[in-house]
């Protein structure tokens, strides 16, 4: 009677495999996650997405928005929203339009570059971040069929408008697919991307805003 060994010939092979598995595969911890998810988007010359985002608000209830985000380098930032249609945000490489209409009637805010809120920016946001949080946990999830690790950021700034920031990293490509602020005053801010494009270009006029007739341009110092 014949005995085999193992491993046998057919089994090196799969053992190779298994240890030629990407590094991504294995567990890493919250710092690792978060470090590559910044090291993923910093490289990207651009990133584009629609973006679905949800306030919920104990004082004044809950609000519903929808857009495309398209980011090119820092300077370079446009959420123009389908919901409510028309308002827009730009980045425009000196200053930040905010167009929102349907809470400020009749005027736009012209402000400093460095004034637009981090849940606005996910490169901002994403640049040196462990100088800025402390990464407390990670578990892994599933969202819209993707596998993607969740990270719990804790700011180490008390004067930022969040306590708290939840990451949800793609397993695949370590791209953010939603960013999640408990905002200080007791609001939860939520923005989930879908169909998402990188490192296309961008024309400049995405990133151009223009002041529609009889707006109001309120600056801010």
């Amino acid at each position: 009677m014949k005995t085999s060994r193992w491993p046998g010939p057919y089994a090196r092979p799969l053992l190779l495999a298994l240890l030629a598995l990407p590094a991504a595969l294995a567990a890493q911890t919250p710092a690792e996650t978060l470090d590559r998810a910044a090291r993923t988007y910093q490289g990207l010359t651009s990133f584009s997405a629609d973006f679905y985002q949800v306030i919920d608000d104990p004082m004044l209830g809950n609000y519903r928005s929808r857009g495309r985000l398209v980011q090119a380098g820092d300077g370079r930032l446009s959420l123009r929203f389908t919901d409510p249609a028309g308002e827009q945000i730009v980045l425009d490489g000196r200053h930040v339009w905010m167009y929102l209409p349907s809470t400020e009637p009749g005027q736009v805010r012209k402000i400093p570059m460095g004034s637009l809120p981090d849940y606005f920016n996910p490169r901002s946001l994403l640049n040196q971040p462990a100088r800025r949080f402390e990464a407390k946990s990670v578990r892994r999830d599933q969202l819209n069929g993707r596998a993607a690790d969740i990270v719990l950021l804790a700011p180490r700034d008390p004067n930022l408008p969040f306590s708290e920031v939840m990451l949800w990293v793609d397993r695949e490509d370590g791209l953010p697919r939603r960013l999640q602020f408990k905002e200080r005053s007791g609001a939860t801010r939520t923005f989930t991307f879908a169909d998402v494009r990188t490192n296309q270009r961008i024309p400049e006029r995405t990133f151009t805003f223009e002041v529609p007739p009889g707006v109001r341009v309120v600056e801010a110092m």
